[in-house]
């Protein structure tokens, strides 16, 4: 097995260079297409502490050099907390300008660590590395230990917080550091950083699709979904649209914000479509349900499921003057009117293979209009 392992790391070895150039190039140039500066800065980071491994991180480098390794070691686990902690608005704010000041003056600092009148600063840094302990080989010092429990728990806190694809990220880039710094330098350090940079690229890719193919109020795919999904249409099937009658109205009466929580609402009921139907957010207050493999009469049962449960469902507004946490002694504000709403859906089917699926959307759009026509709250097959 060591043998193994030995030859699949001699068949690395010629590429290792020019991985993290690729993986952090690459993710740079995404993040700035994407205008997603948070993830940039912690590539930035890493990159750094990758460069300034494979440059100083010998095991037996001279007290300067380690000095250095060491300043990584606090440094980085840090870096990556704060980065987490912002947000692509703060960071454009003035904490945001700070911190971006602080980690350009990071690289001088490391610097100085080398110079011979900062020998005390140096020999402080690596006190406590000979004989230190870690996990499975990785050797860190406890100061350096305190610095990514501290980072990992508070980037743990922000993942609990918002649940994103870059907070997870972030909390695999913190893993992969620790990991990194303990090897100190080679190959397993530069492999470690980059991958924890692949996966904070990963996940910017990911992020990027969903806000373009996701409807963020609703949860829904959005109409570029549904776009896409026509394409891989084919055979028979069924596609619904759905509209909320007097939407505008009640955009009217109620505000936008009601409005906003009215369509969350519908979106949530409409995920619970049965009988293979997928729904997406077409726009404004209009909804597509595609169901692949069924005619409109086998989806009609779950369309029209779909209609009750909306007009069954009702909801109370979120008062405007509602605090934002609950208070330890709430105060009785009276009864709120609670509302409902109903929807109309008008549905039509593929006539075979060669059926083109804009046709049956503008078929099933038409046979909305009837529905709207004919008193909205109900269900429409195309003729």
């Amino acid at each position: 097995m060591s043998l193994q392992v030995d030859a699949f790391r001699g068949a690395l070895e010629p590429f290792t260079p020019a991985y993290p150039w690729i993986v952090f190039g690459a993710g740079v140039l995404l993040g700035w297409r994407f205008h997603r500066l948070q993830p940039v800065l912690a590539l930035l980071v890493l990159f750094a502490a990758e460069r300034t491994l494979v440059a100083f991180g010998d095991a037996g480098a001279s007290l300067a050099d380690r000095a250095v390794t060491a300043s990584v070691a606090l440094l980085l686990p840090l870096d990556l907390a704060a980065l987490a902690w912002h947000s692509e608005r703060s960071l454009r704010a003035p904490a945001g300008r700070v911190t971006f000041a602080l980690l350009l003056a990071q690289p001088l600092a490391v610097a100085l660590v080398r110079a011979p009148e900062l020998a005390p600063l140096a020999r402080a840094l690596d006190a406590g590395r000979a004989g230190a302990q870690g996990l499975r080989g990785v050797v860190l010092t406890q100061p350096e230990l305190l610095a990514f429990g501290a980072a990992l728990a508070l980037a743990s806190a922000r993942f609990a917080l918002r649940q994103t694809l870059i907070q997870s990220g972030f909390l695999w880039a913190l893993l992969a550091a620790f990991l990194a710094v303990g090897a100190g330098t080679g190959l397993a350090a530069t492999v470690y950083l980059t991958t924890g940079g692949l996966v904070l690229v990963l996940a910017l890719v990911e992020t990027s699709h969903r806000l373009a193919y996701d409807d963020e109020l609703t949860g829904l795919p959005g109409r570029r979904a549904f776009e896409d999904a026509l394409l891989r249409l084919g055979g028979r099937y069924a596609i619904a649209m759905v509209d909320i009658d007097h939407f505008k109205r009640f955009n009217d009466e109620h505000g936008h914000d009601a409005g906003d929580q009215l369509l969350r609402m519908v979106g949530a009921t409409l995920t619970r479509t049965e009988g293979g139907g997928r729904a997406f957010r077409y726009g404004g207050e209009e909804f597509a349900i595609l169901f692949p493999g069924r005619s409109s009469t086998e989806a009609l049962p779950h369309l029209e499921a779909l209609r009750r449960a909306i007009e069954a469902t009702s909801f109370t507004l979120r008062g405007r003057d509602r605090p934002r946490r609950k208070p330890k002694r709430p105060v009785a504000t009276g009864p709120r009117r609670k509302l409902s709403v109903t929807v109309s859906i008008g549905v039509a089917e593929s006539d075979g293979d060669e059926a083109d699926p804009r046709a049956v959307v503008n078929a099933a759009d038409r046979a909305l209009y009837r529905a709207k026509g004919a008193g909205r709250n109900r269900v429409v097959c195309a003729a």
